[in-house]
Order: C-alpha cells, then sequence, then structure tokens
C-alpha cells in the first residue's frame, strides 16, 4: 500500500507552511531518519526528516510551493516490494495518510505557550476509529490527552494526524469544534454540534482603508505568515491580558566597569576572544536572578491555577527580517555571563537565518526587549503569553543626577516592565524590579 506523506505540523501553532526545498527525488529510496525536505514556517526554516521507508514515488507539492495546509499530501513512498508506478498513478486518491513526514517536535509539550489555531477546512475531521485493543490507550500526545479529557472527548473516536496515526492537538480541537466523538453512554442522545467559537474582530477592510488614498498612491504588499502570527498574538495579548507598567532609572556606570575589565580578562581562543559580554548579556543575568530572587514574579496564569515557574527562562527579543522572534535561554540564573553571552549570540544568528528549533523559542517564563542600541529612551512592550512579565530597555545615556545633595553626570538607563495584572500585581511588580536594579547597580552579584 502506498505511504502518503503530509505537511507536518512543526509548531502547535502551525497552519501552513513553505515547502522551500525538496532534497530527495523521485526514484530515490529513502529510509527512516532521511532529510528529505525543508520547510518553512512563520518562524524558522526546518528539516523534515522520513518516518518510514521507500522509493519515492510521486513528489506532488513542487519546491517552492508555499501556504501548504498542514495535512496535506505532498509526496508518495512505494512501500518495500511495491510497484513504484503503480503507487504513483495513485498518488491523490489513496487511502489516509499513514503517517506525517516527521515527528512533531518536542515544543509540543509546550503548546499551552501558544494560543490554539482556529479550525481550518484542511483540519482533520473527528472520524470513527477502531477501538482499541482491551487495555490499551489510543496512542496520543500528553497534551492531547488533557485537552480530550477537558473537553469530554473519546480519544479512541478520533483519527490521528502526527506521527504513525498519533493524535495531536490539532486533532482534538477539531473534534472539539466539530462536536464529534464525544464521550457519552451508549443510551445517551447524540450532542448537539459544539458552536464554533466566535471569530476575533476583524480591522478595517482593505476597500473601506484604500478608498482613503488617491489610485496610484500606493502598493500592496501581502501579509507573509510571520506578520500574521505577530499580529494575531499581540491582538490576543492585548485583548486578554491587564497590562500593567512599572518603571525604573538605573545607573550603568559600575556595570560598564565590570563589563570592560571581564572582557580583557578573556581568554584568547582560536585566535580571538573566547567571549565578549554585552549589556544585554547582563541584563538578561540580571533579571533572570531577580526572578529566582522573587519567585511569585516568576508565573503564568491560567484560569484554574498559579503557573510557579521552578527556573527563570528568559526569552530575548532578536529582530529579523519581516519581524522578530524570543530565542530562550533556558535556566539563565543558574549560567555564567560568559555562557549566556556565547549562547546569545549562536541562538541570535541563527534567528536571523531562521535555523531555529521550535523548542527554542517556544515556552520561556519572561521575556527582555533592549531597543537601547537603537538610541530608545523608553518604551512599553507587549506581554507573550504566557509569560506575566516582559521587560523593556531602554538606552544607557548620560544624565545629570542628585547625589548627596550634589549634581553629578551618570550613566543611566530606563527600564519599564510590563506585567500581566492578575499575578504580578503593582508592588509584585514593583519588587521585581528593585531587585533587577540591584544587580544591575551592585553587578558583582551577578558573578558570586
Amino acid at each position: 500500500m502506498p505511504i502518503n506523506i503530509t505537511m507536518p505540523a512543526l509548531s502547535p501553532t502551525m497552519e501552513e507552511g513553505n515547502l522551500s526545498k525538496w532534497l530527495v527525488k523521485e526514484g530515490d529510496t529513502v529510509k527512516s531518519g532521511d532529510v528529505i525536505a525543508e520547510i518553512e514556517t512563520d518562524k524558522a526554516t526546518m528539516e523534515v526528516e522520513a518516518v518510514d521507508e521507500g522509493v519515492v514515488a510521486k513528489l506532488l507539492v513542487p519546491a517552492g510551493t508555499e501556504g501548504v495546509k498542514v495535512n496535506a499530501l505532498i509526496a508518495v513512498l512505494a512501500a518495500e516490494g511495491e510497484d513504484v508506478a503503480a503507487a504513483a498513478s495513485g498518488a491523490g486518491s489513496a487511502p489516509a495518510p499513514k503517517a506525517a513526514a516527521a515527528e512533531v517536535p518536542k515544543a509540543e509539550a509546550a503548546a499551552p505557550a501558544a494560543p490554539a489555531p482556529a479550525a481550518t477546512a484542511s483540519a482533520p475531521a473527528a472520524a470513527p476509529a477502531a477501538a482499541p485493543a482491551s487495555g490499551d490507550r489510543p496512542f496520543s500526545s500528553p497534551l492531547a490527552r488533557r485537552l480530550a479529557k477537558e473537553a469530554g472527548i473519546d480519544l479512541s473516536a478520533i483519527s490521528g494526524s502526527g506521527p504513525h496515526g498519533r493524535v495531536v492537538k490539532s486533532d482534538v480541537e477539531a473534534a472539539a469544534a466539530g462536536g464529534g466523538a464525544k464521550a457519552a453512554p451508549a443510551a445517551a442522545a447524540p450532542q448537539a454540534a459544539v458552536a464554533a467559537p466566535a471569530a476575533a474582530p476583524k480591522g478595517a477592510s482593505d476597500e473601506s482603508v484604500l478608498k482613503l488614498f488617491e489610485p496610484g498612491s500606493y502598493e500592496l504588499v501581502p501579509h507573509d505568515g510571520m506578520r500574521k502570527i505577530i499580529a494575531k498574538r499581540l491582538v490576543e495579548s492585548k485583548q486578554t491580558v491587564p497590562h500593567f507598567y512599572v518603571t525604573v532609572d538605573c545607573e550603568l556606570d559600575a556595570l560598564l566597569a565590570l563589563r570592560a575589565q571581564l572582557n580583557d580578562a578573556a581568554p584568547r581562543k582560536d585566535g580571538g576572544a573566547a567571549y565578549k559580554l554585552s549589556v544585554n548579556d547582563m541584563v538578561i543575568k540580571a533579571m533572570a536572578l531577580a526572578l529566582r530572587d522573587v519567585p511569585d514574579a516568576n508565573v503564568s496564569w491560567t484560569e484554574a491555577n498559579m503557573v510557579k515557574h521552578k527556573h527563570a527562562d528568559v526569552g530575548v527579543a532578536v529582530s529579523i527580517p519581516g519581524g522578530l522572534i524570543t530565542p530562550i535561554i533556558r535556566k539563565a540564573e543558574e549560567k555564567t555571563l560568559s555562557a549566556i553571552s556565547n549562547e546569545m549570540r549562536d541562538l541570535g544568528k541563527r534567528a536571523k537565518d531562521r535555523k531555529l528549533k521550535p523548542e527554542e523559542f517556544q515556552g520561556g517564563t519572561t521575556s527582555v526587549s533592549n531597543m537601547g542600541m537603537m538610541g530608545v529612551k523608553n518604551f512599553a512592550a507587549v506581554i507573550n503569553p504566557p509569560h506575566a512579565t516582559i521587560l523593556a530597555v531602554g538606552a544607557g545615556e548620560q544624565r545629570v543626577i542628585v547625589r548627596k545633595g550634589e549634581m553629578v553626570i551618570a550613566t543611566v538607563m530606563s527600564v519599564t516592565l510590563s506585567t500581566d495584572h492578575r499575578c504580578v500585581d503593582g508592588a509584585l511588580g514593583a519588587e521585581l524590579l528593585q531587585a533587577f536594579k540591584g544587580y544591575i547597580e551592585n553587578p558583582m552579584g551577578m558573578l558570586v
């Protein structure tokens, strides 16, 4: 039987992607684990590995195709001993996909970090499936099992779209949106279909905006996937998260002196310094230590629970063409400044090349957005759920301050903390910022 290869969901929020490149051609033999294609999502370009073994009978989607829906058929393999020509001729009318082309990355476990995508026409419908053998449970992800339990959905009645028929988050959401596969007593009357969630408010239509401008005085640039995701998540954040802002000024002179001293003392490696600390590296470390010292602020909000994180995983906003992405320094409170610096340099480079893995930019417990290098004095950043905080960092500039009754010149940096007021109120946010300010103004504390 031909093996259908479908467009994999490479992140919890992915609904479509661009098939950038095929790394195999028709007639090639592939085995499990072979890289067969490159898929471009809204945030990264990722390699896709084959799950099954066989001969490439037909490539149904040409390289360079944009907007390929998740679970759409993209290629067909002829299984061992199967006639390749017969498999190719049956492409497109073959039975339901046996497996997706790639395993869903680890980021699926962090799916609460992103809003659930709306059901689309390409979402897999809940279809009756053979019940698992006695004592067996359906092959499904932990997140899918939890969502199914909360929605009262019978997993054994859902056809999985994940690798090897695994039931994943999008399958449960599609079943819930369609009102199917509800767990109920056999004698109970069929339940009415669950109403689809109301569509988010839309902005002004193209027609209503364009009529305000002279014909020929503009050009239309279609939104790419990244810009659509950014717009969607920021609107959801502002609509659902009650933002509260706290600003403090931090003196930088001691930090700048320590940074220069540490950089001068960096050992030589491969003809260059083993590390080169930036102010941003020290800001990341100070934020992580502040969250360690004020653990009640290292949280995420859910309707049922306060999620208290055991480590400070700091996301750092990186500008890339068409938008931004936040690679994450995991357990930043435990890492040295040099380790943070080198890791951030690597993540930043791969972010600009769109080579980050989903687990490298999804999740996290807080974020830092630094526009100081652009000369911005201060600003307020929008929280990236499920984070409860984000720190907006302005430029360090010389200002006149009063110290012991006398005017002196100091290098001062303004930072603004945006907090989710549901779980980090004003007093707690101020306590977190004071802890941060303490590390910035007394940076030797970051070395012990």
